[in-house]
């Protein structure tokens, strides 16, 4: 279990194509300040049938988009 598995079912029960989250947010969800393991961890999303699209450090958001290898 990782700790963001509770964004990854958030994102997965999500169900539309492609959105955008921003960094408060993904904290909310998670419980705790995003780092910089999120690009380690950003991998295991796939599992769940989305993948990080784009990062800006300048808004504080991440798009997410299904994957199309699910």
């Amino acid at each position: 279990m990782s700790k963001y598995d509770p964004l990854w079912n958030y994102i997965k029960e999500n169900g539309t194509d492609s959105f955008k989250l921003t960094f408060a947010e993904i904290e909310n969800i998670v419980g705790q300040p995003i780092d910089h393991s999120f690009l380690k961890y950003k991998k295991e999303l796939l599992r769940y049938g989305y993948k990080v699209c784009k990062i800006s450090m300048k808004e504080q958001t991440v798009v997410f988009e299904r994957s199309e290898d699910r």
